[in-house]
């Protein structure tokens, strides 16, 4: 990694003390996110609220990169550029939390895509209030198009290197089923790589009376949804981590006829892109088949609508940022995070996204923060990993994170992340 002086912020940093003072506008900034989600590519009430949050706070703010994207500079001198990143958009899931504050739409933010936003912007404060405390450059990404994948790709495509310049590190969390004011770090693979397919099977249509003149596309796709199900359990070796899912199965409109189509959609995961490969080619492999073995009049389009590589936080950013953590929190509140079978495009910003802009050699530090408030971790029976399995995941729309516990630790654990690099950070110089 790059070789830049460090910083690790103590626990009585006058950066972080500064977190009372806009606590209660992120909040009430969280709150408004929360109750208004956008879906992937269509963040722009998202966008502009964060635009003016930035602007508020001193950023030279520019829009509309790669779609909905917001890019905020806070150029303070000579120093390390440090790029924080979040993201901007929602899930398409109806919000069942019952919660005061609840989307009402047919969206949410079942992931904690507002949780991460609010704490990156309150970060971006803290830093803009404290910059006779470092020397640098910040730069803020709200990032659309996470959930489909797309966002971080086409944010550099659009010139994000180009046109905000090169960053010495790149900073990123997420919230997790732990108890808030509690991060957790990974060594090695943090998160799966992805590829996600729609594969569309052609059949004959016809009359649900006369089936032998027509090809039914539903029982082909049926059987390559089970087919696909040997992929992991035979075609995998037991110690790899993988996964593969048929999320969604589409055809016909009615039960008294045999429709001319059915259309699935494919996930697969690993921690490797050798793995991916191979279980890609697996998916393409059993599609075809089972239409070859149905007599399906035209092969099937099996097209690839996503692909995300393995999460790999650089070690020496992980330990760099660590240290800064259990410096400020104390080792009862750091943890560590295995490796999960989720998926993100954060992986593009470093070395992962080289054939993208070009530039390799740039660090990545990743991590975990809590978001299970305190009587609900105690009320929750069992072991630690039996509540862990209890609660509701992201992606569920009971999904709710407790925002009195998360926000602040989202906040200074960022905010203490930056200081790492940024010059005359507050603390000993390493």
């Amino acid at each position: 990694m790059n070789h830049v002086p460090v910083a690790y912020p103590g626990e009585n940093t006058p950066v972080l003390d500064g977190v009372r003072e806009i606590l209660r506008p992120a909040v009430a900034f969280y709150l408004d996110l929360h109750r208004h989600p956008e879906l992937s590519g269509e963040e722009r009430r998202t966008a502009a609220r964060l635009g003016e949050w930035l602007t508020e706070a001193g950023y030279e703010v520019t829009g509309e990169v790669g779609g909905h994207g917001v890019v905020g500079v806070l150029r303070n001198g000579d120093g390390p550029r440090v790029l924080i990143r979040a993201e901007l958009d929602a899930l398409p899931v109806a919000e069942q939390t019952g919660l005061p504050y609840a989307s009402e739409g047919p969206a949410m933010h079942a992931c904690g895509h507002d949780l991460h936003l609010a704490a990156a912007a309150g970060a971006a404060s803290l830093l803009a209030r404290a910059r006779d405390r470092w020397r640098g450059t910040v730069v803020i990404v709200g990032q659309p198009a996470e959930e489909t994948l797309a966002g971080a790709r086409a944010m550099l495509a659009d010139g994000l290197y180009e046109r905000f310049d090169r960053p010495d590190a790149v900073l990123a969390q997420h919230s997790a089923p732990l108890p808030g004011g509690m991060v957790a770090h990974g060594y090695g693979p943090m998160l799966a790589g992805s590829v996600g397919f729609e594969a569309v099977i052609h059949g004959r249509g016809g009359h649900a009376g006369t089936p032998q003149l027509a090809v039914d596309p539903v029982v082909t796709a049926a059987a390559a949804v089970l087919r696909l199900q040997s992929v992991v359990s035979r075609e995998s070796a037991p110690t790899e981590p993988a996964t593969l899912n048929v999320g969604s199965f589409h055809s016909g409109s009615g039960g008294n006829l045999i429709p001319d189509r059915a259309t699935l959609g494919i996930t697969v995961r690993a921690m490797s892109e050798r793995a991916l490969d191979r279980m890609a080619a697996s998916v393409e492999r059993i599609v075809r088949a089972e239409c070859a073995a149905s007599g399906c009049p035209r092969d099937p389009e099996i097209t690839v609508v996503s692909r995300s590589p393995v999460t790999h936080p650089d070690p020496g950013a992980t330990e760099l940022v660590r240290e800064a953590h259990l410096r400020l929190y104390g080792r009862e509140r750091v943890a560590l995070w295995p490796p999960a079978m989720a998926s993100e495009d954060f992986p593009l910003y470093g070395d992962a996204g080289v054939s993208v802009h070009g530039m390799a050699g740039i660090p990545l530090a990743y991590w975990m923060f809590g978001a299970v408030g305190p009587r609900t971790w105690a009320r929750t029976p069992g072991s630690a990993e039996d509540k862990l399995a209890a609660l509701p995941p992201n992606h569920s729309p009971e999904f709710a994170p407790d925002v009195r516990t998360a926000l602040p630790a989202g906040i200074t654990a960022m905010t203490a992340a930056a200081l790492c690099w940024l010059k005359g950070g507050a603390g000993p110089v390493d």
